[in-house]
């Protein structure tokens, strides 16, 4: 089965001043970053603004990154919903248009316990083919809930097709006990831009990143980086990374949808509640990147 690795791509959803799902401009963000060298994309994730939108418009963001992408890069779309029966129905959706595999965060805003995350996952991969890989998705400072090691070891019991796991929370103790899931054989990926040389250097196939949406020239050489062993190449993008993150507003969607428009692709506008920059915001960050664009010595 595929994996996700090195830098995969938490990807914006781009919508117009109306509030409509916009796919032109979401086909031109995939081929810009397919052509800044990102490993794999990942749709519809937190960074794509998931939970705002109907299934439906969901579908039609998966098959518009699955079709634009063409193989080029694996896709893994991720299908996690408040109500379990949507996620099955977007489960089944990612696997019938070709998408790689799928991501499936945990339950959100209603508590649950380790029997019912268990069983939530149980039903939502047994609903796939056996050979259609599934990541688990923690990030308990959004969804109230948090996924324990030996309950993901409980889940990779029982589905084969369950090989691994995002985590967004930045705690490296947490990551190495996932790292030892299934005697050491679970794909694990930090969510946590800002760890990623770290979660490299621990063992981690890769990050899934909402930073390298807009800047993933930084991400894509670090990882190079680390596999060619030249750890001074990488602690030198790794600190380019982690000023990306901050001018970004660690990880603020609507700075990264100014940010891709800075750079000359436009990402369109936030959905409602969350709102665009702006003037003031929006002259700060473009400052902000002119500064972020000189230390970075021509990497972007």
């Amino acid at each position: 089965m595929k994996q996700m690795y090195g830098v995969a791509t938490a990807m914006v959803t781009p919508f117009d001043e109306d509030g409509n799902i916009s796919l032109d401009r979401l086909e031109r963000l995939t081929e810009f970053l397919i052509a800044k060298g990102v490993h794999c994309l990942y749709p519809l994730g937190t960074t794509g603004e998931m939970l705002k939108m109907t299934a439906d418009e969901r579908k039609a963001v998966a098959e518009t990154v699955v079709r634009t992408a063409r193989g080029r890069v694996p896709v893994f779309v991720h299908v996690g919903a408040v109500r379990e029966e949507e996620t099955i129905e977007l489960a089944r959706h990612a696997c019938e248009i070709g998408a790689d595999g799928i991501g499936v965060v945990t339950p959100v805003y209603f508590s649950a316990n380790d029997k019912e995350m268990e069983q939530y996952f149980v039903n939502v991969a047994s609903s796939v083919p056996k050979d259609f890989p599934v990541y688990l998705y923690n990030i308990p400072q959004c969804s109230t809930n948090d996924l324990k090691p030996d309950t993901v070891q409980r889940i990779a019991d029982r589905c084969g097709n369950v090989i691994g796991l995002k985590y967004s929370f930045p705690d490296l103790l947490r990551i190495n006990e996932y790292l030892n899931v299934n005697q050491g054989r679970c794909s694990v990926l930090t969510g946590a831009d800002r760890l990623f040389l770290p979660a490299l250097a621990m063992g981690c196939e890769g990050a899934v990143s909402g930073v390298s949406c807009v800047y993933p020239e930084p991400f894509v050489a670090l990882y190079h980086a680390v596999k060619d062993n030249d750890l001074a190449k990488a602690k030198t993008l790794h600190r380019i990374a982690v000023r990306c993150c901050e001018v970004l507003q660690n990880a603020n969607i609507a700075y990264f949808k100014a940010g891709l428009k800075l750079r000359g692709i436009d990402a369109g506008f936030m959905r409602a509640p969350q709102l665009d920059l702006n003037e003031e915001e929006l002259a700060r960050l473009k400052a902000e990147m002119e500064e972020l664009k000189q230390e970075a010595g021509g990497l972007f």
